[in-house]
């Protein structure tokens, strides 16, 4: 079984997807950023959304759950997804 969950944020798509046989994959614009290979309960991706002029903003990504997938996003230490109300 296969997830995808995307946002954009500052213009650039960022996918997360997770499949039980490939692992986990964390893209920025079709970039692959960061994976995890195999199957695993929970797992943690790292990336970066490049914003030119050298300038960068860090992408931390948290996967886990037994019967589902649930996922936390964080850039610059800031929880973008699930949005918080």
């Amino acid at each position: 079984m296969k997830k995808k969950w995307e946002l954009t944020h500052k213009g650039l798509t960022i996918r997360v997807e997770n499949s039980w046989w490939l692992g986990e994959k964390l893209y920025v614009d079709n970039e692959l950023q960061d994976e995890n290979v195999g199957l695993s309960l929970r797992g943690r991706l790292i990336g970066n959304v490049n914003l030119g002029e050298g300038q960068k903003e860090m992408i931390k990504v948290s996967l886990g759950g037994w019967f589902s997938i649930k996922i936390r996003m964080f850039i610059e230490d800031r929880q973008v997804f699930p949005m918080r109300a």
